[in-house]
């Protein structure tokens, strides 16, 4: 195998373990909204879901905002695991989280009326 080949498939074998790895033990994860957290120095984005922004254009988007944030730290709190799915413009994690027992907190958000069903094309619909 040839030093440049060898090179590629080692850059693509290192991205796919980034992409899998899970949460380390005892690597705490803080809410920034309900939305995105931040592990370390790692930024996630959540996929699947849309949340109000706490700097919301009226009161009931920035009321929304904060009750999704809210709900979000509780289910952090209980364990997550996260599924990396590559990255954003932003250079954000992109990621599908699951609280333990392996339930999509996207899809908890969503029932419980703190989300929408967001896929990342289109334009956000107002929350207010």
């Amino acid at each position: 195998m040839s030093k440049r080949m060898y090179v590629f498939v080692s850059a693509v074998f290192v991205s796919l373990l980034l992409l899998t790895a899970p949460v380390r033990a005892g690597q705490a994860c803080r809410v920034i909204d309900g939305d995105s957290l931040a592990c370390g120095s790692e930024r996630i984005r959540i996929v699947g879901l849309d949340t109000a922004e706490l700097r919301g254009r009226c009161h009931a988007e920035v009321r929304l905002a904060r009750a999704a944030r809210a709900r979000m730290q509780q289910l952090v709190a209980r364990g997550i695991v996260i599924e990396r799915r590559g990255r954003d413009r932003y250079r954000r994690t992109l990621a599908v989280v699951r609280v333990r027992g392996g339930q999509d907190v996207a899809d908890i958000l969503i029932r419980q009326r703190l989300a929408r069903a967001y896929d990342a094309r289109g334009r956000r619909r107002s929350w207010c």
